[in-house]
């Protein structure tokens, strides 16, 4: 009897396995999913600093800068560079002390602003970016601004989010940083210190957000693990103290905005105590064609909104810069 099941089960076998192969494609999906834009981490030298960037996208593409803010790098862009890499050249440096750059001593190196958007333009003048769009985001806003003014031909469109170019949104959270652009006393730039304490990063990425769980805690373990290298410290008190120096360029930067008119987005986390809403709406003086968005979220707004965000962003760009 055994000898005679084994064969049974074998001819069975081979009866229902084209039945199953027939059956198979019927519940393959119609489509392949898009296979993920590979991300390439790569470092310049540039002025004798490693400068690190993040880059992906076809070569050939329209570019988008994306300028980062304060404490993080562009760490904060890794969500949104592969929903634009398929078509845009899409290029994300971490400046001198932040992020994968060098942090060289700040007696020795100049923490400025006018310094991060010459390095910035070096860079891209490496990679042979002669037009580009522009995400500017918190200290990106003056770096990105600066820039625009070296090279205005350049910028092809701005994607403003919670980055400052008016006094309006330089509102209370403002005011021990401005006594210290008053008189540079030690005293003033000690005070300065909690800017960055680990309660202050946390509360960067979850104040004025109203799902926390949406914000992976990583981040502020990530920018806190650099803010507290040592000497950093006071490469962000020098940094705090230069950013007076990007106020009595806002009008500068303002009359930019008039007379080049760039196709601007601006995506605003509206609940940000840090860049207020306040700050969002004098862009519309100079620039009344722009999409306005106020976005129900704090400061990172990426972190918890990228689902609303990045078709905002992938519109805008596909629309006004995808032809540059």
């Amino acid at each position: 009897m055994k000898h005679m099941i084994l064969p049974l089960l074998l001819a069975t076998k081979s009866i229902s396995l084209p039945t199953a192969a027939m059956a198979l494609p019927a519940s393959l999906p119609a489509a392949a999913a898009p296979v993920p834009a590979t991300v390439h981490y790569r470092t310049a030298m540039i002025d004798g600093v490693k400068m690190f960037y993040r880059e992906a996208g076809p070569a050939d593409g329209p570019i988008v800068l994306l300028l980062h803010g304060f404490p993080t790098s562009s760490h904060m862009f890794r969500n949104l560079i592969p929903l634009l890499a398929d078509r845009y050249h899409v290029i994300a440096p971490d400046y001198p002390g932040f992020g994968e750059s060098d942090a060289p001593d700040h007696t020795k190196f100049a923490y400025t602003f006018g310094h991060y958007a010459d390095m910035v333009d070096a860079l891209m003048s490496q990679l042979g970016a002669r037009k580009y769009a522009m995400y500017v985001m918190d200290y990106g806003a003056p770096v990105g601004y600066r820039l625009a003014l070296k090279h205005p031909e350049r910028v092809t469109g701005l994607i403003v989010q919670n980055g400052n170019a008016y006094e309006e949104g330089l509102t209370d959270f403002w005011n021990p940083i401005k006594a210290y652009w008053a008189d540079g006393s030690a005293a003033h730039r000690e005070a300065l210190s909690v800017l960055v304490a680990p309660e202050t990063t946390k509360f960067q990425y979850v104040d004025g957000v109203k799902d926390v769980s949406r914000i992976d805690p990583d981040n502020w373990s990530h920018d806190q693990a650099l803010l507290d290298r040592p000497g950093n410290k006071d490469i962000q008190l020098d940094l705090f103290h230069d950013y007076g120096t990007n106020v009595p360029l806002y009008p500068k930067f303002q009359a930019f905005f008039r007379e080049r008119k760039p196709p601007t987005l601006i995506v605003w986390g509206k609940n940000d105590k840090i860049f207020p809403e306040s700050g969002a709406h004098p862009y519309l003086r100079d620039l009344p064609n722009a999409e306005f968005h106020l976005i129900d979220t704090g400061h990172f707004a990426l972190e918890d909104k990228l689902d609303e965000m990045a078709p905002l962003i992938r519109s805008f760009l596909d629309r006004k810069i995808a032809n540059h």
